[in-house]
């Protein structure tokens, strides 16, 4: 359990970053009254939160023995996973051109660790 620890860690620091840029992202497409109101909502406090808490969980991943050539490549799913929950949270289209740069980020990630 003590080598997988650093792995969920990582893993919920990637899907926390994901779900805080869907908040920032729903909050940018609001529009705001003044300019106080856009950055101190409730989209973006809790997104910068989660950004935080993220940060937070990627630190305890490389404490608890995550190798640090491995931070960067995992993190890189989190483009995969905002494409998936763009698709579910704002209907955007997956685009060939995305679909391309996110099975190259895959690819990427599947020869990185063979």
């Amino acid at each position: 359990m003590r080598e997988l620890l650093p792995w969920l860690l990582m893993g919920c620091s990637v899907v926390v970053a994901a779900f805080s840029q869907v908040l920032l992202k729903k909050s940018a497409k609001k529009t705001y009254t003044s300019v106080l109101r856009e950055y101190l909502n409730p989209y973006v406090i809790i997104g910068y939160g989660m950004m935080v808490a993220s940060t937070v969980l990627t630190v305890l991943a490389y404490k608890f023995g995550l190798d640090y050539k491995s931070g960067p490549v995992l993190e890189s799913l989190g483009f995969v996973l905002v494409m998936f929950l763009s698709l579910g949270f704002f209907r955007e289209k997956i685009t060939p051109r995305k679909l391309i740069g996110n099975v190259l980020i895959v690819v990427g990630i599947i020869i990185f660790y063979l």
